[in-house]
């Protein structure tokens, strides 16, 4: 009787364990490669900081090599987010081992000579590669349906959980970045398997997670819920959504008009490195070089003095043009930084502590700019505490509705789309029709 059970239950979720398994190697393999990542870029950024001046003038001739090391060995992985979102929605089948090396190269050199990117767009990849070459390997001894969709969002996962040890919000991250408005819960027990370990393993080696625990110094509670103070949460994230669709629409628009206005990758690179050095130069001699995750953390000091009112736009400002020359990161970090120096400035304004506003914004900008929202809120609560729960739940529903569907990765699908008014005209002349012939 028992032996038929075992027998049952192993054959029903045979596929299940297998997947598991093949989830904790590639949250391992993953946190080890993420450790040796991170580790890296924080090196690259102490160097930079201590030796700015020196630096920020090669910037161009970093940007040069990182589109030589690209020309020479990955011409077919140069778009690295954009392959790991066809892989995801079947438009292709397999992403290289090389996209590691090179897109971790690249990131290191655009933040050792003073760009502004981010780092989670390396991690994704890291994981989505070692993931989908795992996957091959395990589909040539066993036949599992959709493996190649489910290998890739455990790898995603694993990434992303990795660098930023939240293994909650990378679970939902991965589960719903490819298509918006769509969960992807066929692989949910790989990426949690995977995420979790990546998370154990990058922190063994190393790496160390953001979080801040602000209610215990603010005196806000849930239970201080009333209709004015949920009208100011919800304007703030009316603010952070516009803000968050505004980077990703811009960021793409300008990305195009670079490719046609500049007849070489290496004249844009070139010309645009050596523009972006001068702004870093300028603006604060490079408080906006890097992921932003300094000007987060002089959010959080607890100095109000250390925050300008237009950190926000600057940021945002040198990451969108360091990202559309031809620069290698990512970007959700800066959407991190730029979230919460913009809610370090509204807080006052709605009547909030500068710290509870910038601890909304980190969230909610990250939420409008990447489309997502289960991660969002899951990033905010991982990094500030689970009782600020009920807060980033309001700011980043708001923020999503009002993101307009926008979407740093421009490769990812939407699940519904609101139908224009000409559509709407069109399907019902198109119903009146078929009512006359009938």
């Amino acid at each position: 009787m028992i032996k038929a059970l075992f027998k049952h239950i192993y054959k029903y979720y045979k596929d299940t364990f297998i997947l598991a398994i093949a989830g904790v190697v590639i949250g391992v393999l993953v946190g080890i490669i993420d450790a040796a990542f991170g580790l890296g870029l924080n090196a690259c950024t102490a160097i930079r900081t201590k030796y700015f001046w020196y630096l920020i003038w090669f910037l161009p001739l970093g940007g040069v090599f990182i589109w030589f090391i690209y020309h020479q060995f990955g011409k077919s992985v140069a778009n690295g987010m954009k392959m790991v979102f066809h892989v995801g929605l079947g438009k292709n089948t397999k992403l290289p081992i090389r996209m590691v090396p090179l897109a971790v190269i690249g990131t290191w050199t655009t933040h050792l000579f003073g760009g502004s990117a981010g780092r989670e767009g390396v991690a994704v990849q890291i994981g989505a590669a070692v993931s989908n070459n795992v996957g091959r390997l395990v589909d040539k001894t066993i036949d599992i349906e959709n493996s190649r969709k489910m290998f890739l969002i455990t790898g995603m996962a694993a990434g992303f959980s990795g660098l930023f040890c939240t293994p909650l919000a990378a679970i939902f991250f991965a589960l719903e970045v490819l298509v918006a408005g769509k969960l992807e819960y066929h692989a949910l027990i790989p990426a949690t398997v995977a995420s979790i370990s990546a998370a154990f393993t990058s922190r063994a080696l190393g790496l160390r997670k953001f979080h801040i625990n602000i209610l215990e110094t603010l005196n806000y509670h849930p239970s201080t819920y009333n209709a004015v103070f949920l009208l100011k949460l919800a304007a703030m994230g009316l603010c952070f959504g516009i803000v968050g669709s505004l980077f990703a629409l811009i960021l793409r628009y300008l990305r195009l008009k670079f490719a046609f206005r500049f007849s070489s990758p290496v004249k844009k690179v070139l010309i645009m490195g050596a523009v972006i050095a001068v702004l870093m130069m300028v603006f604060h001699q490079g408080r906006y070089s890097g992921t932003g995750s300094n000007l987060v953390a002089l959010c959080f000091d607890g100095i109000t003095d250390d925050i300008y009112a237009y950190d926000w736009i600057l940021k945002m400002a040198l990451t969108i043009l360091t990202l559309s020359s031809g620069f290698i990161g990512g970007e959700v970090a800066p959407l991190f930084s730029i979230g919460s120096c913009l809610g370090y400035v509204l807080g006052p304004v709605f009547g909030f502590d500068p710290m509870f506003g910038a601890a909304l914004g980190f969230a909610s900008v990250f939420c409008s700019g990447s489309n997502t929202l289960l991660a969002a809120i899951l990033v905010g609560v991982e990094s500030f505490g689970y009782s600020m729960l009920p807060f980033f739940s309001v700011v980043c529903f708001v923020s999503f509705i009002f993101n307009f569907n926008n979407s740093i990765f421009t490769a990812q699908r939407v699940a519904f789309t609101r139908p224009t008014r000409r559509q709407r005209l069109k399907e019902r002349l198109s119903e009146k029709k078929n009512n006359i012939n009938n």
